[in-house]
């Protein structure tokens, strides 16, 4: 049995679950735990360096006229000959979706099974874990993962019941230009953490965001995680933010409650790296009663007002 992966999220599950020895062939976008693994799934804007208006505007215009920025290098897979491909057909944009997929392998010699996997809650993403090991017959290595999994998700549930903690009011942005609030599975994250953001839209795309919206709900916190984009490269926009009006008279930005963190503790929806994402949050959220690993440390940063350029 061998598979392929269209997607860093099956990707990073593949291994998380111990099942890497079963995988050949991935995308250019995958995690670094799939390095030396062949780039079968390849993007046009690979080794550009657009800014966030850019490439919402490339994003857009693409999916407006029906084209895809992602390709597959056929000979490359024709070569593997995977018996299952994972894909998904959550968001056109961030990754491959299912219909070029399809394109691609039909002409291939052998078919191989396609899995779609498209979670929309966080409930979802945690049994995408189970299709995978199901396709690869190896059911019983997603239910030992999930179990580790929940492990840590329930210290966090009965820590804030033990502190009384309060529920914090926030903002996930998932794009700085446009603005776009979470979707999916995030506003869940967000909840397990110990905070509610009334501008998420839990179990559906996010959309573009109006700033004046945002002002008026201004939360307690703000957390920046530009799908794609890691800490250092979302600080090189942050302009973006900071000079709209009234971002100082913003509640999270007085109490310094500002931070900037990994795309893929969010957007990237493997089960490892969402839980790790709610730990993250909770820390942020609570800092008095929640510390974060090590591990964790690097993957996001504070952004205090002093350090604002206006």
């Amino acid at each position: 049995m061998i598979c392929s992966s269209f997607l860093p999220a099956a990707t990073q599950m593949i291994y998380d679950m111990q099942l890497g020895h079963l995988l050949k062939g991935v995308t250019f976008e995958c995690p670094p735990v799939a390095k030396g693994q062949p780039a079968v799934v390849r993007c046009v804007l690979e080794g550009h360096h657009y800014s966030s208006t850019e490439i919402d505007r490339i994003f857009s215009a693409s999916k407006a006229q029906g084209k895809s920025l992602y390709y597959v290098d056929e000979p490359l897979l024709a070569g593997i000959s995977p018996d299952v491909i994972f894909t998904q057909d959550v968001c056109e944009v961030c990754q491959i979706d299912t219909r070029c997929t399809q394109q691609a392998i039909d002409a291939l010699p052998k078919q191989p099974q396609l899995v779609a996997l498209s979670p929309n809650n966080l409930q979802d993403v945690f049994e995408c874990a189970i299709t995978i090991a199901k396709a690869l017959g190896h059911e019983e290595a997603a239910y030992l993962h999930l179990a580790q999994l929940q492990t840590r998700l329930d210290y966090i549930l009965d820590t804030l019941r033990a502190n009384r903690a309060p529920l914090r009011s926030v903002m996930l942005m998932e794009w700085m230009q446009p603005v776009y609030n979470c979707g999916h599975w995030i506003p869940y994250q967000v909840a397990y953490a110990g905070g509610v953001d009334m501008l998420s839209n839990p179990a559906g795309d996010s959309i573009v965001t109006p700033w004046e919206k945002i002002l008026k709900y201004d939360p307690e916190v703000l957390v920046i995680a530009p799908c794609g984009f890691l800490v250092e490269r979302s600080k090189e926009e942050l302009n973006l933010l900071t000079s709209m009006p009234g971002w100082n008279d913003l509640k999270a930005v007085k109490n310094k409650e500002v931070y900037i963190a990994d795309y893929d503790l969010f957007t990237q929806p493997s089960a490892s790296t969402l839980v790790d994402g709610i730990e993250v949050l909770a820390h942020l959220f609570h800092p008095s009663i929640f510390q974060t690993s090590d591990r964790l440390k690097p993957k996001y940063s504070a952004y205090f007002q002093e350090t604002v350029q206006v």
